[in-house]
């Protein structure tokens, strides 16, 4: 590749110390002035934190004094900061497509942290990698689609409810869709919440007032969503409801559909009668129907084992309470929860733990490998403290089990074009960094929906899709990114239509035209390459990512 430098081609490159997880690793000074012996660069500066206030300012100030129309920042993740960074260059006149990311901090300090000379190394070589590429950058625009300023909830549960209310609160003509025909979900079996004790009947009754009296939120009980066509912004949605469809124009959609409970059949003898689940147990204390003296309660009933590995995060808790409800109503009666690990996240649930021990609960460890024996009256169970087999005596035996994915959420999630984690629930776009959101724009998720959660965080979750399904349908119109694949009129005579670029979509956006000929549909693209990379006759382009910027990088690599 040619060294000479294009004078259109101004680069400026900024290198960040991250504080010590660059800088304390390798000389950041020595690397920003080996960037300015790379072609095109015309400006290169160190800063101990690029993304602070000073930082950023660097970066506007070098754009204007050195008339820069390409940028390059080397530091952490772009995961994190990239569009802050564009945003940066924006403000000042810049294209933010003229930017480039090069990632030596999870990409060279914090994996060769052994190896700082070889580390450094790698820095340079990144950075003239990304300075190649960013030389060959082209001005994109975003995409501006009209959005529509109404709400979907799919699910009409206690997570679903808080976000419906709160994106009608805001005031956003919003449809609440439940299948059941009454709102509430679980709520309408439990008994009492934990940590507080509430009557779950309580905060159910509250909820439904409250959704009773927005005029700006429609329910569809006893309903389905059948059909879902469209991008964000602009979603057709078909709901029938007892034997009617309705078409309804939709901005936004927050999955809020919950999970189901595991029925442990088959396992320590499960009746319904004699031996229940804790859900079960529910409905025994909400009648006050729990007569037993000797109850044993057996964790992780079908959970953390090879079928189904997670932890189900209530179910300790949901034993913890019910033991205690029973001990308040029957301080004599002998409750003994057999398990594998306790679950009480924060000194709020481990002091819920602590009563349970000071009313006379008791603990009683076992191993997967041992699990406890149940016998007509008695479970075996090999005591891991003490170690060897004891026998319980029992008049009732509860089974903690977890919740699980719905058995529609594929269906669900083909028509969303979302995706399942392994266990088949909902997977956000990324666990820290945009939990309530869905890799496909326009669609969020809350609640036990993407795993299983309490009603606490079921509340806060609701709440957090509302807010963030909002600052869409809040403004009249939405940029979409526009890196994004294309398929131009000088490359149709390579398109054979065979259909390979529609089946490898994960977005699906792409499709056939009435007249046979393959269309992108921008919106829906998410610039992943997919289709690029599978095209038997490389028809198709991806803006930002072509051949000539993707080959400057390959060709950089090594070069002196």
């Amino acid at each position: 590749m040619s060294e000479k430098k294009d004078k259109d081609v101004r680069v400026g490159v900024f290198v960040c110390s991250c504080g010590s997880n660059i800088g304390g690793l390798i000389d950041v000074k020595e690397v920003a002035e080996y960037a300015k012996s790379l072609p095109n660069v015309v400006f290169t500066q160190d800063n101990l934190y690029t993304c602070s206030e000073t930082g950023l300012a660097q970066i506007k100030k070098g754009v204007t004094e050195h008339n820069l129309n390409r940028v390059v920042v080397a530091s952490c993740t772009p995961r994190t900061h990239e569009p802050l960074f564009r945003e940066t260059i924006k403000d000042v006149g810049l294209n933010e497509y003229l930017f480039q990311f090069v990632n030596i901090r999870d990409q060279c300090t914090w994996v060769h942290m052994k190896y700082p000379h070889e580390a450094l190394e790698k820095a340079k070589e990144v950075i003239r990698m990304g300075v190649a590429k960013v030389s060959k950058l082209e001005a994109l625009e975003n995409i501006v689609v009209d959005a529509t300023p109404t709400a979907m909830v799919i699910g009409g549960g206690v997570s679903g409810i808080t976000s419906a209310l709160s994106l009608a609160n805001q005031g956003f003509e919003t449809h609440l869709v439940e299948k059941d025909a009454q709102l509430g979900g679980k709520l309408n079996v439990l008994n009492k919440l934990f940590p507080t004790g509430q009557d779950a009947s309580e905060l159910l009754e509250s909820l439904k007032e409250r959704v009773k009296n927005n005029s700006n939120l429609t329910v569809y009980t006893s309903a389905k969503v059948t059909n879902i066509e469209g991008f964000v912004g602009n979603y057709e949605v078909e709901v029938q409801q007892n034997g009617k469809t309705t078409n309804l124009k939709i901005g936004v959609i927050v999955v809020a559909v919950g999970a189901s409970l595991l029925t442990p059949t088959g396992k320590f003898g499960y009746d319904g009668k004699k031996r229940i689940t804790q859900y079960e147990l529910e409905e025994k204390l909400k009648n006050n129907d729990v007569k037993a003296n000797n109850i044993v309660m057996i964790q992780c009933v079908g959970a953390r084992n090879d079928e189904r590995k997670y932890c189900s995060n209530v179910c300790c808790m949901s034993a913890l309470k019910n033991a205690l409800l029973i001990k308040e109503k029957n301080p004599d009666a002998n409750i003994t929860i057999l398990f594998r690990d306790l679950y009480t996240p924060g000194t709020l649930y481990e002091e819920y733990y602590r009563r349970a021990r000071e009313a006379g609960v008791i603990f009683l460890s076992y191993k997967l490998e041992k699990e406890p024996i149940v016998e007509e009256n008695t479970i075996k169970v090999y005591n891991e403290y003490i170690g060897e087999e004891i026998s319980v005596p029992y008049d009732l035996l509860v089974l903690s089990t977890p919740l699980i994915a719905n058995d529609g959420n594929k269906e669900l999630a083909q028509m969303l074009k979302v995706p399942l984690e392994e266990n088949k629930f909902f997977l956000e776009a990324h666990v820290k960094l945009r939990p309530m959101d869905f890799a496909t724009d326009g669609v969020f998720i809350c609640g036990a929906a993407k795993w299983p959660v309490d009603i606490t965080e079921s509340i806060t979750q609701g709440y957090a899709a509302a807010g963030r399904a909002s600052t869409i349908i809040s403004h009249d119109t939405i940029e979409v990114e526009g890196a994004t694949s294309f398929l131009p009129d000088y490359n149709r005579d390579l398109c054979t239509g065979c259909e390979v670029c529609i089946n490898v979509c994960p977005y699906k956006a792409i499709s056939k035209n009435e007249d046979d000929e393959i269309v992108i549909t921008q919106v829906l693209c998410k610039g992943c390459g997919v289709c690029g990379a599978t095209c038997t006759n490389h028809a198709i382009i991806i803006r930002h990512f072509t051949d000539e910027q993707i080959l400057s990088e390959i060709y950089a690599f090594g070069g002196s």
